[in-house]
């Protein structure tokens, strides 16, 4: 195919979406010297990719649904991923609490064959399924860095004391947590600094095809204005709203299958004092995690329910809160209650329609479509987890590379997202070099700040020698120059963009304090922000 002009469009590529998908592939692109544009029609994450449970994980349950290219590929990345952001994903052992009278649900693959093969068991989960399944967790994808399984005895010990006593045996094995809104606009912040152009609360509510190339209408969600801009080459990467952009804005007639799940989460108070998560299975085959949070909470999720409608708010339902609560209370001691809950959250998964009976055996992978029917091609992102994010973006490209020859081969591997350049371990060491060269800061402030911002949180306070250089205190150890660094390098332009999106200190905030915030960014928005 020949190579078609480079500057006769303001762009190779424009990205619709800007969630980690969208942002994966928009810093990918720019790595490989295309001219990205990016529309967000609301904040970066501000749809599924800042409601997950916040895990990169491979995905243990997926192995009783053969998953296993998908599973083997997310335990790979697991450490890919580690290595490039040790500032905000980090290693983090599970408890799999064990007991016999524990059921599976019947309609997974694996229990078909076992309630098949060995009726007797009635479709418990045995012992020895669950460590086959652990054994092939360790050694699908290559572990270096993360410790493999264990066999924990739990009476007596820090793991085993929060949970009922009928509890005595427990599989330890590991993952990743990772902040998912910051991962997000990270990936977007080092494709801008690669030369793309992100445009968040900006709509694209027209595109027309004109031949060779895109004309793009985007809509200024604050103001109205409307402007137009061109592409070779379109990625809709549009979330929960996929299928929409393909039929209402593009105008494709292609199907687009496009599953709608959500998932929601319920956050308490602490519930133990060690830093390792529960995973927790139910009788009606769905689990749970158990995962410390914030520092001072306990984050508890997810269900799968199918969702009716993108446009339909996401939110943690009545029942589904009381589902949450009874799961985690047939395994701690203490029970979970409605009133110890502070915080829900809930978010869509647009998973690709694999035609599975319930949302919850829904396939988690990621399938690509390009539409080339003689006219500008679009590529559309169905599906899809945060642990293999980065190589969907590489899959993207692959996809992408036909259009425009010569593009450089895959860079993402092992390269640090903005302030992870530093070893897996080296987190204690810059909490101790920042505290050493500012005196000021409490531990907890310095931990925050390493974990938000890893090696450019030196970078941020340089020249203060105390807490009055930070300017102004909006409570829970929030100041100006923070707020001015997300509003100049991050994309931050409201209360909540900050609060539950680059941080989650709206735990600990109050709505006066949130309103405050918000009035002093109107006030200080950066110039064309």
């Amino acid at each position: 195919m020949a190579e078609k002009p480079k500057h006769g469009t303001d762009f190779d590529l424009f990205v619709i979406g800007g969630g980690i998908n969208g942002c994966g592939i928009a810093r990918d692109a720019a790595g490989r010297g295309l001219r990205v544009g990016l529309a967000e029609m609301n904040d970066l994450a501000s749809a599924t990719s800042s409601a997950s449970t916040k895990l990169f994980h491979g995905g243990l349950r997926y192995l009783e649904f053969f998953e296993f290219r998908l599973v083997r590929e997310a335990l790979i990345e697991r450490e890919t991923l580690l290595r490039a952001m040790p500032h905000i994903s980090w290693p983090m052992r599970f408890v799999l609490p064990y007991h016999r009278e524990m059921r599976f649900d019947s309609a997974t693959p694996t229990s078909k064959l076992l309630t098949f093969f060995m009726p007797w068991m009635k479709g418990r989960r045995p012992a020895w399924l669950i460590r086959l399944g652990l054994f092939l967790y360790d050694n699908l994808g290559g572990r270096k860095i993360l410790p493999g399984t264990e066999t924990l005895r739990l009476p007596g010990t820090p793991e085993g004391r929060p949970l009922n006593r009928k509890f005595v045996r427990a599989y330890e094995y590991s993952d990743c947590w990772v902040q998912d809104s910051r991962l997000v606009a990270l990936n977007a912040r080092d494709a801008a600094d690669r030369g793309a152009q992100v445009m968040t609360r900006t709509r694209v509510s027209g595109v027309d095809s004109h031949g060779d190339h895109w004309a793009v209408t985007l809509t200024d969600a604050d103001t109205g204005d409307t402007r137009q801009v061109t592409a070779r080459m379109l990625v809709n990467a549009a979330g929960p709203w996929v299928a929409d952009m393909i039929h209402n804005t593009l105008r494709i007639n292609a199907p687009a299958g496009v599953r709608l799940v959500r998932g929601s989460h319920i956050v308490v108070p602490r519930l133990y004092d060690h830093d390792k998560c529960y995973f927790f299975q139910g009788q009606d085959g769905r689990i749970i995690f158990a995962i410390p949070y914030e520092e001072d909470f306990t984050l508890i999720g997810t269900t799968d329910a199918d969702h009716d409608a993108p446009d339909v708010k996401p939110e943690c339902t009545e029942e589904e809160a009381d589902y949450l609560c009874a799961f985690a209370s047939q395994y701690f001691e203490q029970p979970v209650t409605r009133d110890q809950v502070v915080w829900t959250y809930s978010g869509v998964r647009p998973l690709y329609d694999d035609g599975a009976t319930s949302a919850t055996a829904a396939t988690r992978d990621y399938v690509l479509k390009v539409e080339d029917t003689g006219t500008a091609p679009v590529l559309s992102v169905f599906g899809g987890k945060i642990t293999t994010y980065r190589r969907l973006a590489e899959s993207a490209l692959d996809k992408i590379a036909p259009y425009f020859p010569g593009l450089p081969d895959k860079w993402t591997a092992g390269v640090p997202l903005p302030g992870g350049d530093f070893p897996v371990d080296g987190v204690d060491g810059l909490i101790a070099q920042l505290r050493a060269a500012h005196p000021f800061l409490s531990a907890r402030h310095a931990k925050r700040l390493i974990r938000t911002y890893g090696a450019e949180a030196a970078e941020m306070l340089r020249g203060a020698t105390a807490l009055a250089d930070l300017g102004r205190d909006f409570g829970a150890e929030l100041y100006e120059v923070e707020l001015r660094w997300l509003m100049d390098r991050e994309f931050a332009r409201r209360a909540e963009d900050v609060l539950w999106r680059r941080t989650k200190l709206g735990l600990h905030l109050d709505d006066a304090q949130a309103a405050a915030l918000d009035s002093w960014m109107a006030a200080n928005a950066p110039q064309g922000g």
